[in-house]
């Protein structure tokens, strides 16, 4: 099996490199940069596929979009990292992994674009910030003792959730959401993650 990577710079593209370092499968990265001025993916990820965003896969000469599906194919491949089929962890995981793109990262997204608009974004900013409270609270709610988000173990739940939670502490939300701090720490303490790090390049900065 043969695994391109397209990697843009300070970007969700981050965990699926970490992934793939824990899942010790070999890779090949594709890097691209974002645009100085106006933080947007370059144009030649469009040849790659017509959204030209990234996280981008290649497996085989296929491409596989959205970093949700691409988590779930390369856990189901391995056969690592995904709860038993059937059981309550597996609908926990299932649903976990839905709300790190589908509900979480919408105000996280909001927030920063809307940041962007100055007084004229004023209105919003409540209801964006009641937003991101009510989702980092229910993330802070949900980590088990474990420090993991299903069951005792590293899952690709964890993966999908370690970015926006990334995003929340890098906003100074360490003493807010202190089991989201550790969470954090955890993982990047992690071998795989500092691997991927050493290879994807500094993000956030």
């Amino acid at each position: 099996m043969t695994i391109v990577v397209h990697h843009l710079n300070n970007s969700r593209s981050q965990r699926i490199l970490w992934l793939l370092e824990e899942l010790e499968l070999p890779y090949e990265l594709r890097f691209y940069q974002r645009d100085k001025t106006t933080n947007l993916a370059p144009p030649e990820l469009k040849a790659v596929h017509p959204l030209g965003k990234s996280p981008l896969l290649e497996i085989d000469g296929r491409i596989v979009m959205e970093s949700g599906a691409i988590v779930q194919h390369l856990c189901e491949g391995a056969g690592r990292f995904l709860p038993p089929a059937g059981s309550d962890d597996a609908l926990r995981h299932l649903q976990l992994m839905h709300f790190a793109e589908g509900s979480v990262m919408t105000p996280v997204l909001l927030d920063l674009y809307v940041g962007r608009l100055g007084e004229a974004g004023a209105p919003l900013h409540p209801r964006i910030q009641e937003q991101l409270a009510s989702h980092f609270d229910y993330l802070e709610s949900e980590l088990r003792p474990s420090g993991h988000f299903v069951g005792d173990s590293l899952t690709g739940a964890d993966i999908m959730l370690s970015f926006p939670v990334e995003i929340a502490m890098m906003k100074g939300n360490r003493s807010r959401w202190p089991k989201l701090a550790a969470f954090v720490d955890a993982m990047h303490a992690r071998p795989a993650w500092q691997r991927a790090l050493a290879k994807g390049g500094a993000y956030f900065k």
